[in-house]
C-alpha cells in the first residue's frame, strides 16, 4: 500500500527559505566568531568591574561613572605596571646567572664526553652516533630554513593579541560607561511589567554569578601566590636562591593561577625552573611544597571559597574549562565557569517556572477530586 504526501508550494517554500536562514545564520556567526569571542570576553570583564566601578562612581563628588571606570583602568595599569617591576628583575637575574655557569656546565660535559668516547669505542657505538647526528642536522637545517618564517608569523600574533586586547579595553570602558543607561533603556520596552520583574531578576541572579566566581577566583589565586611566595622567602634562608625571588613567586603565582584547573600548574613548573637555576635540592622542596599545597588548596580552599558560591560539580567545571579552551583559548577558559554558571541558572529558572505551571494545572483537577468526595 503506497501512501502519498502532498505539501502545498508554500510549505515547500517556507521550509527551505528557514534551513537556508538557519544555514547563512550559522555561516554568519561562525565568520565572525573572533569579534563574538572578543565581546564576550569584553562583556565579562565589564561585568566583573563593574562592582568596583559602581562602588567609586556612588563616592565620587559628580557619581561619574566615567570618572569611575578611568580610575579603575589606571589602578589596573599601576598593578601591571607594579607586576613587571617585581618580576622582570629577578627573572633577569636568575637567567643571568645561569648564562654565567654556561661555561661551568661547558667543561663537565667535556669531562664526561671524554669518559663516552672511551665507553663508544669500547662498545663500537659510532656508526649509530654518526646516525643520530646526521637526524639532527637534517632537522636542524629544517628548522633553520623555517625560522625566518616563524619569526614573522610569532611577531605577527604578538601584534594581532595586542590588537585584540586593546579593542577588549576599549569595549570593556564603553561597556561599563554606558551599561546602566542600555539596562534602563531595555527594561523600559517591556509592556509585561511581571515578565520584566522575572527577566530582570533572572539577570541579578546571573550577574551575582559572575561577580562571586570573579572574587573567589581572585581570593584563590591571592593565598597560593602569598602562601608560595613565602615558601621561597624560607627557602632562601637555607639554600643559595636570592630573597627577592619571593615578589615575582607571589605575582607569578596569583596571576596565572586566574586560569582555572591548570594555571597554577604552569606558575609552579615556572617557579620550579627559576629555582632550579640556583639551587637544584631548593626546587625538589619547592616540588614537594606545590604538590602538598595543590591538594589543600584542591580539596579545601578553593572548594570552602568557590563552591558555596557557583554551586557546580567538579565534573561541570572540568567539561565547562575543556571546552572553553579548545574553543577560545586561555581567554575562554577564563570564562567558561561562570557561563556554566549562568547557564544552570537559566535552566533552574526553566524548570522551576515549568514545575509551577504544572502545579497550577493540576490545582483545579485536585480541588474538583475533593470536592467530590465531600459528596
Amino acid at each position: 500500500m503506497k501512501t502519498r504526501i502532498e505539501i502545498d508550494t508554500n510549505t515547500f517554500v517556507r521550509f527551505w527559505l528557514v534551513l537556508i536562514g538557519f544555514s547563512l545564520a550559522f555561516l554568519a556567526i561562525y565568520s565572525a566568531r573572533t569579534a563574538l569571542i572578543l565581546l564576550i570576553v569584553a562583556f565579562f570583564f565589564a561585568l566583573a568591574l563593574n562592582a568596583p566601578v559602581h562602588y567609586l562612581a556612588s563616592r565620587l563628588p559628580g557619581k561619574s561613572r566615567i570618572t569611575a571606570t578611568a580610575v579603575a583602568y589606571v589602578a589596573i595599569i599601576v598593578a601591571l605596571a607594579g607586576f613587571l617591576a617585581l618580576a622582570v628583575p629577578p627573572v633577569v637575574e636568575q637567567t643571568a646567572k645561569f648564562i654565567q655557569t654556561i661555561p661551568e656546565l661547558s667543561a663537565m660535559t667535556a669531562n664526561q664526553w671524554s669518559g663516552l668516547g672511551s665507553f663508544i669505542d669500547q662498545y663500537n657505538l659510532q656508526p649509530q652516533i654518526d646516525k643520530a647526528i646526521v637526524s639532527l642536522q637534517d632537522t636542524a637545517s629544517t628548522w633553520a630554513a623555517d625560522f625566518g618564517r616563524n619569526i614573522i608569523s610569532g611577531a605577527g600574533s604578538v601584534v594581532s593579541f595586542a590588537i585584540s586586547m586593546f579593542f577588549v579595553l576599549v569595549l570593556t570602558f564603553l561597556m561599563l560607561v554606558e551599561g546602566p543607561s542600555w539596562l534602563k533603556r531595555g527594561w523600559g520596552l517591556y509592556s509585561n511589567q511581571e515578565l520584566m520583574e522575572q527577566h530582570r531578576k533572572l539577570a541579578g541572579q546571573m550577574y551575582r554569578v559572575v561577580t562571586s566566581f570573579v572574587t573567589g577566583q581572585l581570593t584563590v589565586a591571592a593565598i597560593g601566590g602569598a602562601f608560595a611566595g613565602l615558601a621561597i622567602f624560607i627557602l632562601s634562608f637555607f639554600f643559595d636562591i636570592p630573597g627577592s625571588l619571593a615578589l615575582p613567586t607571589f605575582a607569578f603565582t596569583t596571576i596565572l593561577s586566574l586560569i582555572p584547573m591548570f594555571g597554577a600548574t604552569l606558575a609552579g613548573v615556572l617557579i620550579t625552573l627559576l629555582v632550579a637555576i640556583s639551587s637544584a635540592p631548593a626546587a625538589i622542596i619547592y616540588v614537594i611544597y606545590f604538590f602538598i599545597y595543590q591538594q589543600i588548596e584542591n580539596n579545601f580552599i578553593s572548594p570552602i571559597i568557590q563552591s558555596r558560591r557557583l554551586e557546580l560539580s567538579a565534573l561541570t567545571v572540568l567539561v565547562a574549562v575543556t571546552v572553553g579552551f579548545y574553543v577560545f583559548g586561555i581567554l575562554g577558559s577564563l570564562i567558561s565557569i561562570p557561563i556554566a554558571g549562568s547557564v544552570k541558572v537559566i535552566l533552574e529558572d526553566y524548570l522551576e517556572r515549568t514545575r509551577r505551571e504544572q502545579s497550577e494545572k493540576t490545582r483545579p483537577l485536585a480541588k474538583l477530586v475533593k470536592a467530590a468526595k465531600k459528596k
